[in-house]
């Protein structure tokens, strides 16, 4: 039979391993984003922040008809308005233009070397603008393009509204069509499984098409869905334009308002900023209490 000394050791380090389990656990948990959702609110030339709780707050106005919104990496958050132009605002809210001379841009996207994609709506081309502002076309013949997103393989997406289709282009500007028969696509965005969802305007839903092609319905009767963007946690989130609302489906395509009251609500983005870690105090607190109780049981 184990001594009452050896028993109370080994349940000491067991115990001990859990509190520095719990800490790691407490650390992680702390680190973890706490990402705000941007809508550019096309009709009221606003762009809005809400925290995860729904607070909302104006983080620039006087826009002309902002509708695509991209972060960088640096947290600068890029806009295309005015029917020509697309604007850099930094996390203070500077606002400044970074590109101009486009046609009708639509919605935004970066890649992994930081290089902005716009979809030129008007004459069915992607233009390429490098960090430092030089342009470049990297698609065309697309027809009225508006949405555009990358999977996690550096190809690019693109909405054809006018002829319904998905087409997908390589990093090498290669073009095929992915997706055919939608009605009216808008935005597009991808989820962590590489599953691409579709703001389906003109039938008021939004497609789920799976890395193959395949396609479902994952949401139906909306107004008029406009821009999507997923949060860390594999929520989607969906302009729903003339409405006004912002809405949030879960993964299993359960719905709820998380705004309302927009003018109309085109362009989504978020930005997560990491949380601040708790003070070393109170983890070493913890540890401490724990330590001296375990050296009370032993004695």
């Amino acid at each position: 039979m184990e001594s009452k000394s050896k028993f109370s050791l080994r349940a000491s380090r067991h115990l001990l391993g859990g509190a520095v389990y719990a800490g790691a656990l407490l650390l992680i948990a702390a680190s973890a984003p706490a990402q705000n959702l941007f809508v550019a609110d096309f009709s009221s030339g606003n762009i809005y922040q809400y925290t995860p709780g729904g607070v909302q707050s104006t983080f620039a106005h006087g826009l002309s008809s902002p509708e695509g919104l991209a972060f960088n990496g640096a947290g600068d958050l890029f806009v295309s308005e005015g029917y020509t132009s697309i604007i850099k605002i930094m996390p203070g809210g500077t606002q400044s233009t970074f590109a101009s001379f486009l046609s009708y841009p639509g919605e935004l996207a970066f890649d992994r070397s930081g290089n902005l994609y716009v979809a030129n709506a008007g004459i069915g081309s992607i233009t390429k603008i490098t960090p430092g502002g030089s342009q470049s076309t990297f698609a065309s013949g697309l027809g009225t393009s508006i949405g555009l997103a990358f999977n996690s393989a550096g190809d690019l997406f693109v909405a054809n509204v006018n002829n319904g289709n998905i087409t997908k282009i390589t990093p090498g500007g290669v073009q095929s069509t992915f997706a055919s028969g939608l009605n009216n696509p808008v935005g597009l965005a991808f989820n962590s499984a590489g599953d691409l969802f579709v703001a389906n305007q003109g039938a008021k839903n939004i497609i789920e098409i799976a890395p193959d092609g395949g396609q479902s319905v994952f949401a139906s009767g909306l107004n008029s869905p406009w821009g999507l963007a997923f949060n860390s946690a594999g929520d989607l989130f969906e302009s729903d334009g003339i409405s006004g609302n912002v809405y949030e489906f879960t993964l299993d395509g359960a719905r709820s308002t998380f705004a309302s009251g927009l003018a109309q609500p085109a362009g989504l983005a978020f930005s997560g900023e990491t949380l601040p870690v708790p003070e070393p105090s109170a983890v070493e607190l913890l540890a401490i209490g724990i330590t001296g109780l375990l050296v009370r049981r032993r004695h």
